[in-house]
């Protein structure tokens, strides 16, 4: 019997990391992931949304900031297949400390791709590239050969890791992609996130515990998919017989009022009773409109998305919903 595939998951705890390690043990790999110490230490909270598969995993103590930690881990797994998801990944909070945005996501991407070319370079590494990193593109929508222009520290940051992973690629001979991928939610997402502090929201004023909801630029326009659709092409750019990077988008623009409309509605609510607007909330540098489009990824890889927006928007308010009924958020 074949020995089983074995991948290495950095943030296998977040939204991404949760969906993916369940999609790769139904395709039954050996699946390892990466979570800091303090995860293991309060796991009721910090490893929930990878509860239900904990049994199944294979967990490791390491830090995106130690490459010693790093390496470590990957010498002891030397994995098949590494999908580097782990990030400072909340771009408002970027703008509060680049510092530590640019110090984690910059050297913990250098730190991972330097560990698996001296101990594992037959091993194919996915880098979680973000559509931050077009910013206020020249055209849209915005393609795999659209130049970079990021507006924040975090797209900086993901278009440094980007360069690092292509250079990898063309220097070493790894075989190294970037998913170039646009917002995708689910009932997993952070609640710092405008998507999930919505839904989150709409729940609570509905349970009559929260009456006002405060939020920044409801103009903003975005391309939102759904995290569990996006997870599957990046398993799909490791099966290719030669590495590309991949915009993931759904090809469709949704407004942030857009999405609070919706998500009030299906709760029975009035969004205009509710919404406050917040110009603290408001970007230094807002980016007004993303749009992705994927028809590399669907012409190459045969992907494209299963879930609309409306069916997205839906899934989160009643997960919300079910969750303040059960007195859990």
């Amino acid at each position: 019997m074949q020995d089983r595939k074995k991948a290495l998951i950095t943030g296998i705890t977040g939204q991404d990391g949760s969906y993916l390690a369940e999609f790769l043990l139904e395709k039954g790999y050996e699946v390892h992931g990466i979570v800091r110490r303090v995860a293991l230490e309060d796991s009721e909270h910090r490893l929930w949304r990878i509860q239900s598969i904990l049994d199944r995993l294979h967990i490791h103590a390491g830090s995106l900031e130690s490459y010693a930690s790093l390496f470590n881990v990957v010498q002891t797994i030397r994995p098949d297949e590494c999908y580097h998801l782990a990030a400072q990944s909340y771009v408002s909070y970027s703008f509060e400390d680049e510092f530590s945005t640019l110090n984690t996501n910059v050297n913990g991407t250098h730190y991972l791709l330097s560990s698996i070319k001296n101990i594992a370079p037959e091993c194919k590494v996915y880098f979680a590239g973000s559509s931050e990193m077009f910013g206020n593109a020249a055209q849209s929508p915005q393609n795999e050969d659209t130049p970079f222009n990021p507006r924040s520290a975090y797209g900086i940051s993901k278009l440094a890791g980007y360069h690092l992973t292509k250079n990898y690629r063309e220097a070493h001979g790894l075989f190294a992609v970037s998913g170039i991928l646009f917002n995708h939610e689910s009932p997993r997402r952070g609640f710092e996130f405008v998507t999930r502090k919505i839904t989150r929201a709409v729940a609570r004023i509905k349970a009559g515990m929260e009456r006002k909801l405060r939020l920044g630029n409801l103009q903003a326009k975005r391309d939102w998919g759904y995290a569990a659709d996006y997870v599957s092409a990046m398993w799909l750019m490791l099966q290719q017989s030669t590495p590309h990077d991949y915009v993931i988008a759904t090809g469709i623009t949704h407004s942030v009022e857009e999405f609070v409309e919706l998500a009030f509605f299906y709760a029975g609510l009035r969004w205009k009773n509710h919404v406050v607007i917040d110009e603290a909330l408001f970007r230094p540098a807002e980016i007004h409109t993303l749009v992705g489009d994927c028809r590399r990824a669907s012409t190459v890889l045969k992907w494209k998305p299963t879930i609309e927006f409306e069916q997205l928007v839906e899934m989160m308010v009643q997960s919300d919903l079910e969750a303040v009924q059960k007195g859990k958020r």
